[in-house]
């Protein structure tokens, strides 16, 4: 298993168009998303995902009206005063938490100071095991993801060999 995060990302950037071509692959056959995700499990709990934040440094966490309430309510703000202070309008993403020097505004360390009350987005991460949709749908974000995250890229290299992915296979 690979955790050291420069390597993530040169092998994520080197890999990111067959990690495409596994998405693709995975469309046009049936896989028990059930062996999936327990893949996905294994690794998640391999990795000490609060030793790494890379996710904190290196993207964006969508904010819902729910997430804004829980997050205000937790620093003890009215809600417009918590999208105010610590939320901008992205034009892809709608709603996000701002972004300080080095991540994420509530990354102290590798901790996050709001982790009891952080974003669903923040919570599913990196929607492999959880989020909406099927995982299959999820699947197009992690090209990007396998260049950031160990346990992303971990699990696609792991999805490759569960079902029988061969780069330039068509």
């Amino acid at each position: 298993m690979i955790t050291d995060l420069v390597q993530i990302r040169r092998l994520g950037e080197q890999k990111r168009g067959e990690n495409e071509a596994l998405r693709r692959h995975m469309k046009r056959h049936v896989f028990v998303e059930r062996r999936l995700r327990r893949i996905a499990e294994e690794i998640e709990d391999a990795i000490d995902c609060q030793a790494c934040a890379n996710c904190c440094r290196v993207a964006t966490a969508r904010v819902t009206g729910r997430d804004a309430e829980k997050l205000a309510r937790f620093l003890g703000l009215s809600v417009e005063r918590f999208v105010n202070e610590y939320c901008e309008e992205s034009e892809e993403e709608g709603l996000i938490l701002k972004r300080a020097e080095g991540g994420c505004a509530f990354l102290e360390g590798t901790l996050c100071t709001v982790y009891e009350s952080r974003p669903s987005a923040c919570d599913y991460f990196p929607h492999l095991v959880r989020g909406a949709g099927s995982l299959e749908s999820r699947m197009w974000e992690m090209a990007d993801r396998a260049c950031y995250c160990p346990i992303v890229y971990n699990a696609m290299e792991a999805f490759k060999v569960e079902v029988g992915f061969r780069a330039g296979k068509k």
